[in-house]
């Protein structure tokens, strides 16, 4: 039985500006052989990405033998058989008869990169050696980011890589004719993980075989060799909208109306941090604020010591969720002070706390504060040691906020 995973269009949450543009690029035949999706994480770059690739392989498939001598999705004549929205994309894909092969991940003309690591010392890992692991997760895990899928796969605190052997892999494959499709088409998800060895590519990429197309999913565009970039042609995917994330969670988790609304408040546009907020629920994350903030300002050393090793036996998700949860509620605050009335849309208790904070510190040292919680998040991805970290932290922040009254919080 064949494992189905996100394919089509509607699987992607909203977006729909940039599914059709994408439907639009194939309808006008002004495609480049290599697109870079670029959106931050959660905002659905892969599952997008995936769509459009299945797309891509059952569209140039569904055209009959004469259409496909005389048509290239690169040329400047428009496709044979034009869609002109994603709904339409999605019925007509569903109803190609390889329709299950892009389902199940299995076409034998989509290929996959993604970053791996050796599973032994000394191999030479690729891609193709956790195809089973990669079509669970993206079934899984569609909205998953890089430590999601290396834990997955069992990394550890191994760095995940994309490496030599694998681009060579990479051109192998692409010099081969394709089985079903008029286009070989290659997803590469996170070239950030490219280190230069990359630059194996370029020619390749500049100078692609006959009906060849590269797709690049990639979060973070300062980490892409410049050489790659400039060569793509780039598909922004923008951050989710706070009723977008409200309206997943309540369609496909079942999640109450209520506190599926604050989950979106908090996660700001990012789907996978609404749901790993979702898992921690039942976690009290303002009670563990409290605790802290009257430690650094009232109860003293003692308290402070107490609660960093409180924190610091909590996993490295838990305390990045608990970090973010603090920078919404100093970010609300922050609203409040520029904007009153924007009171009304906040839950009571958010509302309580954020003015709350507002008597501890001023704007500018909430501002200090999100720039230490922000630092303290890049670190604690970085396999930092969880004790010094929150107790620098909690120097820092007495220092920031001391010259205020302090103001328990209840």
């Amino acid at each position: 039985m064949l494992i189905l995973a996100p394919m089509l269009f509607k699987d992607v949450i909203a977006q729909d500006e940039v599914k059709d543009h994408l439907v639009q690029l194939v309808a006008q035949s002004r495609l480049s052989h290599a697109l870079l999706f670029l959106g931050k994480e959660g905002s659905g770059s892969l599952p997008l990405a995936l769509a459009f690739a299945n797309y891509v392989s059952l569209f140039s498939a569904g055209q009959n033998a004469s259409q496909q001598a005389g048509a290239s999705l690169f040329g400047e004549e428009p496709a044979a058989v034009a869609h002109h929205t994603w709904q339409q994309a999605d019925e007509w894909m569903q109803r190609s008869p390889s329709y299950s092969k892009v389902a199940g991940m299995v076409h034998p003309d989509i290929h996959f990169s993604y970053p791996v690591v050796p599973r032994k010392p000394g191999d030479k890992p690729l891609s193709t050696d956790y195809i089973a692991e990669w079509r669970d997760f993206v079934k899984q895990y569609p909205y998953g980011n890089a430590f999601d899928w290396l834990q997955f796969i069992g990394a550890e605190n191994k760095q995940g890589n994309i490496t030599a052997y694998e681009c060579a892999d990479i051109i192998r494959k692409l010099n081969l004719k394709s089985f079903e499709s008029s286009y070989k088409i290659l997803l590469m998800w996170l070239p950030e993980y490219l280190g230069n060895e990359g630059n194996k590519l370029l020619k390749l990429i500049e100078e692609p075989p006959p009906g060849t197309l590269f797709l690049l999913v990639a979060e973070n565009e300062s980490l892409i060799l410049p050489t790659i970039l400039s060569r793509t042609q780039l598909v922004k995917v923008p951050m989710l909208s706070v009723n977008d994330i409200e309206k997943a969670l309540t369609e496909r988790c079942g999640t109450d109306a209520a506190a599926a609304r604050q989950l979106a408040l908090v996660a700001e546009g990012n789907y996978h941090e609404a749901l790993q907020l979702l898992q921690h629920t039942g976690d009290d994350w303002q009670g563990m604020l409290r605790e802290w903030l009257n430690a650094i300002l009232k109860t003293g050393p003692v308290a402070q010591v107490k609660w960093i090793e409180e924190i610091s036996r909590q996993g490295r998700e838990k305390q990045k969720q608990f970090l973010r949860y603090f920078n919404h509620l100093l970010q609300q605050s922050i609203r409040l002070q520029v904007m009153p009335q924007y009171a009304e849309q906040l839950p009571e208790t958010e509302r309580d706390f954020a003015l709350r904070l507002n008597k501890i510190a001023a704007l500018q040292q909430h501002q200090s504060i999100i720039e230490e919680l922000d630092r303290a998040a890049y670190y604690i991805e970085r396999n930092a040691n969880a004790k010094m970290l929150f107790h620098a932290l909690t120097i820092k922040l007495h220092h920031i906020i001391a010259k205020n009254e302090v103001v328990e919080l209840r």
